[in-house]
């Protein structure tokens, strides 16, 4: 009987185990399976923080070049108890989130990350390209009577938005808040959004955000704003629990409205986005979730909890050269409305906001160092320059939710969105798209696509002048 040489027999036992290994890892692990998303956060000072939601009842692993730890838990798996909505009772339920969210620090100087097999984008010392996206869910809603055509990818059209700006391979995505619109639930009979779920729930923000976003979450890191659609009286549960950076406190998780006035209201932060020759350029976030359209009363808590929340705007706006201010309500653009089959009104920006920030930086608003502010809300693309020594401001609020009627162009004379505001240049989009920022050299190319990638505008922002054009 032949048989093999000792050292042949070890080889061919390392050979059978080597193709034991590689196949085995080309299958999903059962932890694999059990991760439904897993992406990268910045937070405060640009802190990257690795997320993950999982159906297992113990965190993955982050494995950072090579080294494996243990993610920590920021969520458990459970059902919120209903608590008082945006709507009726008996048209609300309790949040059920079967999953643990799971979180971990990234250390500044990796260059690997995985969860699970997934590997992670990894923040880049200057963020030169960035994506900005706005009001992406699908609208359920009840009191609108407003049931939008979630089943149809044309008629909301968010995966595909999503598929075309991932193709630009950004190094930064921003979301300028409103992921959430599945309030209610679909009407019997309703074939446009039949099957859809509903609620503040893990299976509606997986439908809503998280599944149609995957590309883009895979492609770089996020920055996500907090919009009206996640204050507590609607998705702010899962606001807390999937999105914001900060730490998860007891109190103000939403859970128990007694405590809404913690859960609706954070604090600014800046996100710095290096230094591109003499320029150092960063975001400023600040949460207008619970922004009303009026000027507040001065004996007003959010009155007074807004007034320091610029002045913190304002000590931060030093720290850089170029700022880049980001809320979800615009304060120096326009919002429109029809009712039907009567006349288009137009709307100024946010009262509440302007009366607070002239207080405090006079007839500008904003502070000196901010050159550029960014929001959404209006469900429209808009851009605005101004004459008059005021931020060049820019609405990206054409994600995919249900889109607003569009403004006309030109507006009609001495039209602006504050009363010490000159409007220079304005144009705005109701397609559905996206915005790219990009820095050169002292200067940034601003411009707004189609879900198909056509440009639709283009501006260049230098310093404190910013011009724009039409294609």
């Amino acid at each position: 009987m032949h048989t093999h040489s000792l050292p042949g027999r070890r080889l061919l036992v390392l050979a059978a185990i080597s193709s034991l290994l590689a196949a085995c890892s080309s299958l999903p692990t059962q932890h694999d399976a059990k991760i439904q998303a897993a992406w990268v956060v910045l937070g405060e000072n640009g802190q990257a923080i690795a997320r993950a939601v999982t159906t297992d009842n113990i965190c993955p692993a982050l494995a950072q070049d090579g080294n494996l730890i243990a993610m920590n838990h920021r969520a458990g798996a459970s059902t919120l108890p209903l608590r008082k909505t945006a709507s009726k009772p008996e048209d609300s339920k309790p949040s059920d989130f079967p999953v643990l969210t799971c979180e971990a620090p990234l250390l500044p100087a990796t260059k690997t990350a995985s969860v699970g097999g997934r590997d992670l984008p990894i923040p880049k010392p200057v963020a030169q390209k960035i994506i900005v996206i706005g009001d992406t869910g699908c609208r359920l809603k009840v009191a609108d009577n407003y049931f939008q055509s979630c089943n149809d990818s044309e008629k909301w059209a968010f995966r595909e938005m999503v598929e075309t700006a991932t193709r630009f391979k950004p190094d930064l995505v921003v979301h300028v808040g409103d992921y959430h619109y599945r309030e209610n639930a679909c009407p019997e009979g309703n074939k446009e959004c039949a099957g859809s779920p509903w609620g503040y729930g893990w299976d509606t923000w997986q439908a809503d955000f998280f599944t149609p976003a995957q590309a883009l979450l895979k492609a770089a890191p996020w920055v996500v704003v907090r919009g009206n659609h996640e204050t507590c009286v609607r998705a702010g549960q899962g606001w807390w629990r999937l999105m914001d950076p900060r730490p998860l406190k007891r109190g103000r998780d939403c859970v128990d409205e007694s405590n809404d006035i913690r859960g609706d209201y954070s604090d600014p932060y800046a996100v710095p986005l290096g230094r591109i020759g003499s320029e150092q350029a960063q975001l400023i976030i600040f949460d207008s979730a619970k922004v009303p359209i009026k000027p507040l009363a001065k004996t007003d808590a959010a009155y007074q909890l807004y007034m320091e929340q610029f002045k913190t705007v304002n000590k931060l706006a030093e720290s850089a050269d170029f700022n880049i201010f980001i809320d979800h309500h615009p304060v120096l653009a326009f919002a429109a409305e029809r009712k039907k089959d009567g006349p288009l009104n137009i709307f100024p920006g946010n009262l509440a906001m302007q009366d607070i920030m002239q207080t405090l930086n006079t007839t500008r608003l904003f502070p000196s160092k901010v050159q550029a502010t960014l929001s959404g809300h209006v469900h429209l693309f808009e851009a605005l320059t101004f004459s008059t020594d005021h931020p060049v401001q820019f609405v990206s609020g054409n994600g995919g939710s249900s889109l607003d009627t569009p403004l006309p162009v030109p507006l009609a004379a001495n039209s602006t969105p504050y009363t010490e505001a000159k409007l220079d240049y304005f144009s705005n989009s109701n397609e559905v798209g996206f915005m790219t920022m990009e820095r050169e050299q002292q200067s940034w190319k601003v411009q707004a696509w189609n879900k198909q990638g056509k440009l639709i505008t283009e501006c260049r922002m230098q310093s404190k002048k910013t011009e724009c054009s039409n294609k």
